[in-house]
């Protein structure tokens, strides 16, 4: 999951992970406010309190995009599978807040109109975060016929360079 984040930024040292956690999200609106909390409790642990305001922020966006946009109303859960899972990863120069979710359609950064209600979720994140980015995850066991795992949704991750705060 985090060879896309190492695209133009100084190596990461895998064993360098100072901190992890994750959280299952219900597929309801209702999760937002559980990953903001989810969240807070994980930055408070790791002493990166500070940073809660714009992180909860592009989590809050994460999330209610991958509720929004990547869950369609007739998608029969799948018990082995949660819907939406965030992940927070620390390392002692950088966090990453990821969120998986079902999908496999590409999030699409769109311009949204000044009297609009919604569509400025990833110019957000774009805004808040240090970079962005988004993956394909493969499904678990499963290849294509030419034994590339099949891809089976998607991660779409933020970076948050923690320099000034270690």
């Amino acid at each position: 999951m985090l060879e896309p984040l190492r695209q133009g930024l100084p190596p990461i040292d895998p064993s360098a992970v100072s901190g992890s956690a994750t959280c299952t999200l219900p597929a309801q609106y209702e999760a937002v406010g559980g990953a903001r909390r989810f969240t807070r409790t994980t930055l408070n642990g790791w002493g990166l309190d500070e940073r809660f305001d714009d992180v909860a922020l592009v989590v809050s966006e994460l999330v209610t995009n991958a509720l929004r946009h990547a869950l369609p109303s007739d998608m029969a859960p799948d018990p082995q599978i949660p819907p939406v899972r965030l992940h927070l990863m620390r390392w002692s120069s950088r966090l990453v807040c990821a969120v998986r979710d079902p999908s496999r359609r590409s999030p699409i950064a769109s311009e949204a109109p000044d009297s609009a209600e919604s569509g400025r979720g990833l110019f957000l994140v774009e805004s808040f975060s240090d970079s962005w980015g988004w993956h394909p995850t493969p499904a678990m066991g499963a290849e294509s016929p030419d034994g590339v795992a099949a891809p089976r949704g998607k991660v779409v991750w933020a970076l948050f360079r923690l320099s000034d705060y270690a």
